[in-house]
């Protein structure tokens, strides 16, 4: 129940609609109450249980004033027009009040359709950033297809579970009141009754909802493996095929899909079950009614007379379809609140890479980038370890060293990435921290050996994240990149898609198109994952060509797998290990390292 207050705090921003929705709500209860309360009089007088007053009464703001009021004049009708006459007028008053009954609740439900919307909108939008603001290493340590599991399923889930007992938060209390103070008016004594047993039957259902709950959790769960099992099959396809294991990936998702399968009809069995036992255990409590009324009605000198008890029966029976749906709720509470558990899971993840309150806005790069005694390291494993450099305006500093020695990590700790455990980071004697951290990314440029492209136009590629670019400009950046050539062969140019990842076009392109993106956000930092390594020699020679172009007159920090590609560096670190063991330029380490000269050695012979 905590869990759905939280989601509930979002209708907080549409609190006038909220409002409306229980102003409506009102309305429709109160015709409803009136249009059964027409029905006592009539029946009354139909049963000759009263006499046709000869005077009108004083008319004041209670029950008995009115009843009487409503007799004298259908007494008056009855004289002028007969029995048949004003019961046609009765009855057409009567559907009036139903279609304005009704006419009220629709528009409750209207007013409250922005609410339940809104906050499933406000929902999403809250997880989308909190994804976009969490460290990198929290996605290292989860399956993907499950965070999409959680911002897809789970939010579904949420807003047909949760969302659809807004009608009930909002609308079937106000119900029940104005019923339950009805039938307080006509009989207390059975309303008393009836009040021993509802919780009765409430609290066999709550043993239920607790069970579905339960269940619910396991197969949000088992939803996430498989869309993780989804995600990896797409982006591994090649591979799958390659090494004839269709058969394999096959029969591993259909058995994880058998076992998600049986917990969901586990699961609709329990739900489903929310309906008939609500039902059955509402027709028990009719015919106690039924039984206990009665029994009043047949005793002698009791104020509950048969018409005020069909009365009665009438009004209880409105009384059933809200408590009913509350029941029903309470299923689909029980149901969502496992998906808000694993949606809150996100959205509760501490945001670590955060921006202080007094942060210093800086635009540009004057001197130089120092790296004091940093160290960085995932639990328990060290990465980096007392990491001393400066890097100075306008030099080329290229990163060497066996794999899994912290290159990446050192890159990545420059624009916040992950943020160092001991040391500091400074740029022109300013912790990079106190920066505004957009300020900080904005000096930088990054090109990975990883392209990462986007399902869009060439032209929304290259100047991702920028507005208001002109196409002169994009045509400018891609020129740079060597990349302008290829794109006006292309059968739109720059509007043409690229598809998913940038699948349409080669390797080498698509590390052309990300050198033209970080052309066009002239940054004067550069950080570079080499990314010529997995090409084809043209294709090579091409990137290589566009690197330099872009790198001119610019600071490079340069990750080299090729060490015969970063030569031309003013000085090559060489990290093993997470340490900084050997520093130089290239003739300097080839005289005298052993690391670097070994790596250069090995790839020399290859």
């Amino acid at each position: 129940m905590k869990n759905f207050l939280k989601i509930l705090q979002y209708a907080r921003n549409y609190w006038g609609y909220a409002i409306l929705n229980v102003v409506f709500n009102i309305l429709a209860v109160l015709f409803s109450l009136v249009s059964f309360g027409l029905f006592y009089p009539v029946l009354q007088m139909l049963f000759h249980q009263v006499a046709v007053r000869k005077t009108a009464p004083a008319l004041n703001l209670n029950v008995g004033s009115i009843t009487e009021n409503f007799y004298f004049y259908s007494g008056k009708l009855i004289e002028k027009y007969g029995n048949e006459k004003t019961l046609i007028f009765i009855g057409v008053a009567i559907i009036v009040l139903y279609f304005l009954k009704n006419f009220f609740r629709y528009m409750a439900m209207y007013f409250l359709a922005v609410v339940r919307n809104g906050v499933v909108k406000d929902l999403r939008n809250d997880l989308y950033r909190q994804v976009l603001i969490l460290p990198l290493a929290y996605f290292n340590e989860r399956r993907k297809g499950d965070i999409m599991a959680r911002m897809t399923n789970d939010v579904q889930e949420v807003e047909w579970s949760i969302m659809s007992s807004l009608e009930m938060a909002f609308r079937d209390p106000i119900q029940m009141i104005a019923y339950l103070t009805a039938l307080f008016i006509f009989s207390p004594s059975l309303t008393v009754f009836v009040l021993i047993l509802l919780p009765i039957s409430g609290f066999i259902i709550g043993r239920i909802g607790k069970s579905l709950k339960r269940s619910s959790v396991k197969g949000q769960k088992k939803m996430g493996v498989i869309l993780s099992m989804i995600e990896e099959t797409i982006s591994g396809l090649r591979i799958i095929k390659a090494f004839n294991a269709i058969g394999f990936a096959n029969k591993r998702f259909r058995d994880t899909n058998t076992d998600y399968t049986k917990l969901m009809v586990k699961l609709y069995r329990k739900r489903d079950l929310a309906s008939p036992l609500s039902e059955f255990l509402s027709a028990c409590v009719v015919t106690i009614v039924l039984w206990y009324g009665g029994k009043l009605v047949f005793t002698p000198g009791s104020t509950l007379n048969a018409a005020a008890f069909i009365v009665y029966l009438g009004i209880f029976s409105q009384l059933i379809p809200p408590a009913k749906s509350i029941t029903q709720a309470f299923y689909n509470i029980q149901k969502g609140t496992a998906s808000v558990e694993r949606i809150r899971h996100i959205l509760d993840e501490p945001e670590v890479i955060v921006q202080k309150p007094d942060a210093v806005t800086k635009k540009e790069f004057l001197e130089a980038i120092t790296f004091r005694n940093v160290s960085f390291w995932y639990e328990k494993e060290i990465v980096l370890h007392e990491i001393n450099l400066v890097i100075e305006k306008g030099k080329t500093i290229a990163i060497v060293g066996p794999s899994g020695g912290g290159k990446s990590t050192l890159v990545d700790l420059l624009p916040r990435f992950y943020d160092c455990r001991k040391g500091e980071i400074l740029i022109d004697e300013i912790p990079i921290r106190d920066l505004v951290i957009g300020d900080l990314r904005a000096l930088m440029g990054i090109v990975s050996q990883e392209t990462i492209l986007f399902n869009d136009t060439v032209f929304n590629n290259i100047a991702f994240g920028l507005e208001n670019i002109s196409e002169e400009d994009v045509i400018a950046a891609a020129k740079v990149a060597n990349a302008h050539e290829f794109i006006e062969k292309m059968p739109l140019g720059y509007s043409t898609n690229i598809g998913d990842r940038g699948t349409k076009i080669s390797g080498g392109q698509r590390q052309r198109l990300s050198i033209a993106r970080a052309v066009l956000r002239n940054p004067p930092i550069l950080l570079l994952d080499e990314a010529t390594s997995a090409l084809d020699t043209e294709s090579e020679r091409l990137v290589q060509q566009a690197l330099e172009n872009l790198m001119k007159n610019r600071t490079s920090i340069v990750i080299a797998h090729r060490l015969s590609t970063i030569q031309f560096a003013d000085e090559i670190l060489v990290l093993q290990d997470g340490v900084l063991v050997e520093r130089g330029t290239h003739n300097d380490l080839l005289g005298k390292s052993k690391v670097y000269k070994k790596l250069y050695d090995l790839q020399s012979f290859l």
